[in-house]
Order: structure tokens, then C-alpha cells, then sequence
């Protein structure tokens, strides 16, 4: 019955996933304070009270049509409302045209890839990267191609993006700060990727489009800046939701931002709004489109996740691990003690450690650390880490 193309992709799917079901088997055996599960980035936070207070308002008041259809790219007022906070962040011109309602980011991206692809248009992503983003450009025909990032730094590499870039590359995914390494990729780097695509889009007769995957730009420490992406690529797509920034997971609500200086905009609005109908989203969730109307003010508490961020990577890195310090979102992605990323993960069960392999982020060797738990889950880690550690140094 079930399709074969479906099989294989099932066979390649996330290890996030993986690790975490191998979670709920020792979670059974031995209790969840005994099992330290790092692979799910799923915030422990409650969502901020002010959000709460919104879904009340709307829940138990008197709104006409709340629960109705509205235009497929949402309501014109909320959209309005983050046309206006965009606008004011890159400096661009923006209205509601410019701003389409989503199902959450994983909703937004593959609306957008649904509107530009052809069959055999490539998609590049840089590594390490999220997992799924290689299905959804399968999802509408494209192709996956993944470029490694500075080993050093994990910024872009320049040099290997060039080579990369082909007549048939449709878009660039930037996911800044990133998803697994905490990365902010730097204003200078994008800078110079931004005059190679415009060399590259001279060269081929081409447009390529930079999707910048944003759900952790509001989570970010030390007073790092996240350069703004729609001000940097003319050609540029901000896909973004309130999964991490709001700690709303669950209710899959995001937006994309399309940039006015794209060529022929609103005929790309057109499609994506189109595409947001027939990919059977028809709109994004009615209730919780008013509840982000307003909370945009509102931000999950980032000092905690710094302070579970320095404590974890502080005595990581005390016990002989490596780790690029992340600038922002909520993962530690340091060097696994053996070359084999998988192996290491398989050995970390049996001091019921969850982590996920490098290897499942297109960047093998590495493994990621989802530090969105409790602190005393991150305290009580550090024994079985030690003692993990002390097992490859013997």
C-alpha cells in the first residue's frame, strides 16, 4: 500500500526523531529524571503569560467570525501589524501584500519552494543544516544541494558556495541563527554571498532566492546582532514562526516576509498564496493569527537559555569536548571523541544520554545538544557525560 517513494524516504528520515522515541523506551525503564534527552528541540517553557492572556481574550470573548475563513494569506490587520515591525527592521518598504500567514515555518518553506520550482531546480543548503528541508524540496520537485560550511567557524564558505551554484539553483535556505550549531552567520560573510548570487544571476540569466528559516532570531545572547536578510539580498524570502521565539510549537503559526524588490513580486505573492490554499493549508490558524497580533512585543526568556547554554558548554569543554559557543537558538553541537558520529550516539544510550548525530544535520562527527530542558536535567547530565567521556579516554 504504501508508496515506495514514501519507503525510502522513511528509511533516510530525522534522527531527532529516532533519538527521541529511543528516549521514551528508556524513559519507561528507568523514569524521565534518570534519562537525560537532548534531542528534541521542544521548549520546556510555558509560553510568555501576555500570550496567554491573548488566547483568553479570544477564547472567551465575544469576537465575530473569529473561527471563520478569512483571505488565504491570512488577516489583513495582523499581517498589516508585521509588515510594519519588518519594514522597520530592514528598512524596506513593506505592506500585508508583502506578508503571507503560514502553518508554522515547516508551512511557510515548502510554500515557498511549491511557488518557485521546476522539476530539477536545485535548492541549496549550507552545513550542517535542518534535516527537512531535503524533503521538502522533494516534496515539489527540487533537488538538495548541500554545501559545507567553514569547519572552523561554521560560517558560509564562500569559496564552496561558488562552486556549488549552478544554472539550475533556484534558492539558497540561510538558517541564521542556526539549527544545530547556535550559529549566527556574520553581516561581512553574507555581505560577500550576497555579491556572489548577484555575480551568479548575471552569469546563468537566472534569479536565485535567498529563504532565510528565521524561528530563532529572537533567541540570542551576549547582545549578538542578527543581520537583517531582507536588507542584505534583494532577492529575498523571510520565513519565520512562533514555535521557539514564543514557545508555541504546537500550534504551527508563522508568517513569510517577501521582499518588495523582487522582480515581478506580486506575481510571486500570488503564488504563494495560491500555494497556501492548494497545499491544503487554506489558511493559517485562525485563533492564534490574533493571539501573535498581540504578542509581538512578547519574547520568550532568554536569559535562562544563556544561562543553560554557559553552564552546559562550560563543563562540556572542562571535560575534553569541543564546541563552537553558540550566538543564539538553543543547541550545542560539539565534536563527537570518535570519527563516528552514529557509534558515538549508540554508546551515549547506555548512560541514558539522548543526543543527536551530526551525521543527521548533513555534517557527520558532530553531535547536537537541545539545551531547552530543565537545568536540572542539564546538572544531573554532567555525571553521565563524564562518564561517557572517561569511556573513550580509556
Amino acid at each position: 500500500m504504501l508508496s515506495q517513494n514514501i519507503q525510502n524516504k522513511i528509511s533516510k528520515s530525522s534522527w531527532i526523531r529516532a533519538m527521541f522515541e529511543q528516549g521514551e523506551k528508556l524513559r519507561k525503564l528507568y523514569g524521565s529524571e534518570k534519562v537525560y534527552d537532548f534531542s528534541l528541540g521542544n521548549p520546556d517553557y510555558e509560553p510568555p503569560q501576555e500570550v496567554q492572556d491573548a488566547l483568553i481574550k479570544y477564547v472567551t470573548g465575544e469576537t465575530a467570525g473569529l473561527h471563520k475563513y478569512m483571505n488565504n494569506a491570512g488577516y489583513p490587520e495582523i499581517r498589516e501589524k508585521i509588515a510594519k515591525r519588518t519594514g522597520e527592521e530592514s528598512g524596506l518598504p513593506l505592506t500585508s501584500n508583502h506578508i503571507i500567514m503560514t502553518c508554522g515555518a515547516a508551512g511557510g518553506l515548502n510554500v515557498v519552494l511549491k511557488s518557485i520550482l521546476n522539476p530539477g531546480d536545485e535548492v541549496i543548503a549550507l552545513a550542517p543544516y535542518f534535516v527537512e528541508y531535503g524533503f521538502y524540496a522533494e516534496n515539489h520537485g527540487g533537488k538538495l544541494v548541500v554545501v559545507p560550511t567553514d569547519p572552523a567557524t561554521f560560517q558560509p564558505s564562500i569559496a564552496a558556495l561558488e562552486q556549488a551554484i549552478t544554472p539550475k539553483t533556484k534558492a539558497l535556505i540561510i538558517n541564521s541563527p542556526n539549527n544545530p550549531t547556535g550559529v549566527i552567520y556574520s553581516e561581512a560573510v553574507l555581505t560577500q554571498v550576497a555579491g556572489l548570487l548577484a555575480r551568479k544571476e548575471q552569469e546563468f540569466g537566472s534569479q536565485i532566492l535567498v529563504i532565510s528559516d528565521e524561528p530563532y532570531s529572537k533567541i540570542v545572547y551576549d547582545n549578538a546582532k542578527v543581520p537583517n536578510i531582507l536588507s542584505i539580498f534583494p532577492n529575498s524570502a523571510v520565513v519565520n514562526s512562533y514555535s521557539k521565539s514564543l514557545a508555541l510549537p504546537g500550534e504551527r503559526i508563522g508568517y513569510i516576509a517577501v521582499n518588495p524588490q523582487i522582480k515581478d513580486v506580486e506575481l510571486l505573492i500570488s503564488g504563494l498564496i495560491f500555494a497556501n490554499r492548494t497545499l491544503g493549508f487554506v489558511n493559517a490558524p485562525s485563533l492564534f493569527q490574533k493571539v501573535i497580533g498581540d504578542s509581538l512585543d512578547v519574547a520568550v526568556n532568554t536569559d535562562e537559555y544563556k544561562r543553560r547554554r554557559d553552564y552546559l558548554y562550560s563543563h562540556l569543554t572542562e571535560l575534553g569536548f569541543t564546541c563552537v559557543k553558540p550566538e543564539g537558538a538553543f543547541y550545542l553541537f560539539p565534536k563527537a571523541l570518535i570519527p563516528d558520529d552514529v557509534e558515538f550516539a549508540q554508546r551515549a544510550l547506555k548512560y541514558n544520554l539522548l543526543i543527536v548525530p551530526g551525521s543527521g544535520f548533513g555534517c557527520p562527527g558532530y553531535f547536537r545538544l537541545a539545551y531547552c530542558v530543565s537545568m536540572e536535567t542539564i546538572k544531573n547530565s554532567i555525571s553521565a557525560f563524564k562518564a561517557l567521556a572517561e569511556e573513550f579516554r580509556a
